[in-house]
C-alpha cells in the first residue's frame, strides 16, 4: 500500500509523517490477533517542515493509539457514582436540554468550554459556531491560554497581529539564533536538529541560550546565559541599552517602519551592563559578549517558548524580545526575525480559528463591533448576536465554578485536572461543577473523574482535519484508521449538538472538507489569509504556509513584513519599554528556592499518550526533582533521597536528583505526572494562578517553595540509577 501522509500529533514543530502497514502475502494489510492494522511509523522526507525526521514521540505514536479508549457515551448523575452506558442519543439528549435549562435559567454567560491544541482546525471552527455564534457566549478557551497566548499578545501589540513572521527555513540562514526560555533540543527537536545540523557546517554562527538550566540545547551553545528565573527583561534591557550606546540600530528602519522608539530608548538608559549583571547573575563579560553577537549578526533569529510565555510578565518579556529586531531592523528578511514555539500541535490553527476567549475567526477580536458584524453575516446569525464581551478563560471558568456562576462546563480533548495551575484549588472547584461533559479518546484520564457526560471522541489516526504548524504551514492530516467502539469526530459532536439546538442550517455539514471549505472564507483578507487552501488543494500540493490567498499559486516559504508594513493602524510596529518586575512569587527565608517546571523529551504534557507508549514510558518512568549540588548539601540531600516539596498551595513528594545542570537556588520538576501515574507528584499542586494582565496566561514557569528531605529510598528509582552529573 502506499504511506499515508499525515502530521504528529505533539508538540507544534509539525513533523510530516508517512504511515505504512507491512502487507501481508496476499497484499492485504498487516492486522494483530484482534485484526486491528499494524501501523509503522517513519518521517516524510516530502514535508519541508521537517524533512524526514522524527522524534522518538512522532515514532512511537501509533502504539497508544487503541490502548484504554473511551469507546461508548457513559452518564451518572452524581460524581461518587459509577458510570453507566449510554446511547449517543441519550447523552446528547440530556447535553441539549441542560444547555437548554441553563441558558433560560442563568443566561448564556453561564455556559463554557475548553478545548486543546488536539483538535484539528474543524474541530475548533464548529465550536466556535456553535459557542460564540449561536450561543451567544465568548465563554470558549483552550490549553494555548497555558502555553501560546503570551506569544499572541505580544505580537499583536508589537507588530499588530498574531502569527510568528518567520519560517524554518530561516534556521539554515541565521547568523545567531538567540534561544531564551526554551529547551528546544527536548522539546522541539526536529527544529533544533535542524538548526544543530547547519550550526556544525557553519561554525562561524552563534548559539546563545538563556536559561537557568543547563540543559541539552544550552549544553550546545557557544554562550549560555544561566540567569535567575525572572530577569528576562533585565537582560533583554540590557543588550538594548549596549546596541544603542555603541550605536548598533537601524536608524532608518526605525524612522520609517516604527513608532515609539524615543520612549523605548530613554527606558534602557536604566539597564546598565553593571545593573543587569547583577540582577540577573550573570558575568558583565557574558552579557557584553550576548550584545556583540547581536552586533556583528546581520541575520538574528530569536526562538523562544514556555519560559518567557508561563510568566505573569509573559506579554512584557515577549515585546523586549521583539523590541531587539525592531531596533536592528531583524524582521521580515530570511534568516532573523522573532520566532515563538509553538507548543500544541494545532494551537496556531485553534488561533485562526478564534479558538480563545477573545477571539473569533480569522484573528478577529470580539471587542471589535466591525469584526463581531463580519462573523454575523456569514453565520447568518442576527445583528448584535454575537456578545462584545470577551469570554472566560480557563483560569475564569475556575472562578466562575467557586462563586457558582459556571453552570455547565464542557472540556474537550485535554485534560485541565493536571495541567492548571493551584490544582487543589482548580480540583475542588471541578467537584462544584453542577454538570461536565468530558469529550476525550481515552479512559480513565484525571479529569474524568470529575465529569458527569463521558463522550467517545475519534483521535488523530481516525479523523480527517487539517493542522497549522509554528511556521504557519497548513497540512492535510486524513484519517487512515476506523473509529473505535461508537467514537465521533469532535466536530460532529459539536455539530449535532447544535442542529439539536434547532441551528440547523448553521451546521449543515457533511464532511470535514466542507467545514474547512467554510471556514477558509472567514480568513478571505484577513492576515491568516487560507482563502485559496481546500482539503483538495493541500492534497494536491502538500504543506502550504499562509497568507494563501484565493488564486494563488505559490507554495514557497513566506515570511511577513517583508515590505516593512505591519499589521497596525498606520503600518508601523510598535515599541514598549517595560521595566521588569521579577517573579509574582520570588523566593522568601520561608519558601528559599524557586521552582522551575518544565518538559521531558519522551513525554508529553500529562502522559494520555506518551504514559500509554512502552518505550517513552520506559525512557522516563517516574518523576524527580533536580536540585544544585550545593543545596543538596546545605538540606544534607543524597542522590535518590525522598524530598518533599511544599509551596503556599499544596506539596509533593520527589526522588532527589542532584546535579550541576540546575543553579543554585533554583529547582526543577517535570510537569507530566498525574494521579494517574504516580503518588503526591502532581507539579501544578506547588504552582499559582497569577498571570500576565495582558494574556492572562498564568506563571506556571515559577514559584517559591521550600524542601523537607524525608527517609532515604531503599529502592532508587531508575531514573536516579546514574551517578551524580558533575
Amino acid at each position: 500500500m502506499n504511506p499515508i501522509k499525515t502530521l504528529c500529533p505533539f508538540c507544534g514543530v509539525g513533523c510530516g509523517l508517512e504511515i505504512v502497514s507491512t502487507p501481508t502475502s496476499d497484499q492485504d494489510i498487516k492486522r494483530d490477533t484482534q485484526g486491528n492494522p499494524v501501523w509503522k511509523v517513519r518521517g516524510d522526507r516530502q514535508h519541508p517542515s521537517s524533512q524526514g525526521m522524527v522524534c522518538v514521540k512522532g515514532a512511537t505514536v501509533t502504539e497508544s493509539i487503541r490502548r484504554d479508549r473511551l469507546l461508548h457515551p457513559m452518564i451518572r448523575e452524581t460524581l461518587d457514582q459509577p458510570f453507566r452506558q449510554a446511547s449517543w442519543d441519550e447523552a446528547l439528549t440530556l447535553i441539549v436540554d441542560r444547555i437548554n435549562t441553563v441558558r433560560s435559567q442563568y443566561g448564556s454567560d453561564a455556559l463554557c468550554m475548553y478545548g486543546s491544541g488536539q483538535f484539528v482546525t474543524e474541530d475548533y471552527y464548529i465550536a466556535q459556531k456553535l459557542m460564540k455564534g449561536c450561543l451567544a457566549t465568548n465563554n470558549f478557551d483552550a490549553n494555548s491560554r497555558l502555553c501560546m497566548s503570551s506569544a499572541v499578545s505580544g505580537y499583536v501589540q508589537s507588530l499588530g497581529s498574531d502569527g510568528p513572521p518567520c519560517c524554518y527555513e530561516d534556521l539554515e540562514l541565521t547568523d545567531c539564533a538567540f534561544i531564551v526560555g526554551s529547551n528546544t533540543a527536548e522539546c522541539h527537536p526536529i527544529i533544533f536538529n535542524r538548526f544543530a545540523k547547519y550550526h556544525k557546517k557553519n561554525p562561524d554562527v552563534k548559539l546563545i541560550v538563556v536559561d537557568p538550566r543547563s540543559t541539552p540545547t544550552a549544553e550546545a551553545a557557544n554562550l549560555h546565559l544561566p540567569i535567575r528565573p525572572g530577569t528576562d527583561i533585565d537582560l533583554l534591557n540590557g543588550i538594548g541599552y549596549l546596541l544603542l550606546k555603541w550605536g548598533d540600530i537601524d536608524a532608518l528602519f526605525i524612522d520609517e517602519c516604527t513608532r515609539n522608539f524615543q520612549q523605548y530608548a530613554q527606558l534602557l538608559q536604566s539597564y546598565t551592563p553593571n545593573i543587569v549583571a547583577e540582577r540577573c547573575g550573570i558575568p558583565i563579560e557574558d552579557l557584553e559578549t550576548a550584545a556583540r553577537y547581536w552586533q556583528q549578526s546581520k541575520r538574528i533569529l530569536s526562538l523562544w517558548s514556555m519560559g518567557l510565555n508561563q510568566s505573569s510578565e509573559g506579554t512584557a518579556k515577549v515585546r523586549s524580545l521583539i523590541n531587539l529586531h525592531l531596533m536592528t531592523g531583524q524582521i521580515g528578511k530570511p534568516g532573523c526575525g522573532p520566532f515563538s514555539l509553538t507548543g500544541q500541535p494545532n494551537a496556531m490553527g485553534g488561533r485562526e480559528a478564534g479558538g480563545l476567549a477573545h477571539l473569533l475567526p480569522g484573528y478577529r477580536f470580539v471587542s471589535n463591533p466591525q469584526h463581531r458584524a463580519e462573523v454575523e453575516r456569514f453565520w447568518h446569525l442576527p445583528e448584535g448576536h454575537i456578545s462584545p464581551t470577551p469570554g472566560r478563560t480557563i483560569w475564569d471558568m475556575v472562578l466562575g465554578l467557586e462563586q457558582d456562576q459556571v453552570q455547565f462546563l464542557w472540556i474537550a480533548a485535554t485534560n485541565p485536572a493536571v495541567s492548571l495551575p493551584d490544582l487543589e484549588r482548580t480540583k475542588a472547584a471541578l467537584l462544584k461543577s453542577p454538570f461536565t461533559v468530558y469529550q476525550e479518546a481515552y479512559y480513565p484520564t484525571e479529569t474524568s473523574a470529575y465529569a458527569h457526560v463521558l463522550l467517545p471522541a475519534t483521535q488523530w489516526s481516525e479523523k480527517t482535519g487539517v493542522m497549522t504548524n509554528s511556521e504557519r504551514r497548513v497540512t492535510y492530516c486524513p484519517g487512515f484508521d476506523q473509529p473505535l467502539g461508537e467514537a465521533r469526530h469532535d466536530w460532529e459532536i459539536f455539530a449535532e449538538v447544535g442542529r439539536r439546538l434547532g441551528f440547523k442550517e448553521q451546521f449543515a455539514f457533511q464532511t470535514s472538507a466542507e467545514v474547512y471549505a467554510e471556514f477558509v472564507q472567514l480568513t478571505s483578507g484577513r492576515p491568516c489569509d487560507m482563502s485559496g487552501l481546500s482539503h483538495d488543494r493541500l492534497q494536491q500540493q502538500g504543506p502550504t504556509q499562509w497568507p494563501y490567498p484565493e488564486g494563488c499559486h505559490d507554495p514557497e516559504p513566506k515570511r511577513l513584513y517583508t515590505d516593512g508594513y505591519f499589521a497596525t493602524s498606520d503600518g508601523r510596529a510598535i515599541f514598549a519599554g517595560y521595566h521588569s518586575k521579577g517573579l509574582a512569587e520570588p523566593s522568601d527565608p520561608n519558601y528559599p528556592y524557586v521552582l522551575t517546571t518544565g518538559r521531558l523529551y519522551g513525554h508529553w504534557h500529562t502522559l494520555t499518550r506518551t504514559g500509554r507508549t512502552n518505550k517513552t514510558q520506559q525512557m522516563h518512568p517516574d518523576p524527580f526533582i533536580e536540585i544544585h549540588p550545593k543545596d543538596a548539601g546545605h538540606l544534607g540531600i543524597q542522590n535518590g533521597d525522598m524530598i518533599e516539596v511544599r509551596s503556599r498551595r499544596g506539596s509533593c513528594q520527589f526522588p532527589a536528583k542532584i546535579t550541576a545542570f540546575i543553579a543554585p537556588g533554583t529547582v526543577f520538576v517535570p510537569m507530566h505526572w498525574g494521579a494517574l501515574w504516580a503518588t503526591e507528584a502532581e507539579a501544578n499542586t506547588l504552582t499559582h494562578p497569577h498571570a500576565c494582565p495582558d494574556s492572562r496566561q498564568p506563571e506556571l514557569k515559577a514559584c517559591a517553595v521550600q524542601l523537607i528531605p524525608q527517609s532515604i529510598i531503599t529502592q532508587p528509582l531508575s531514573v536516579l540509577s546514574q551517578e551524580v552529573d558533575s
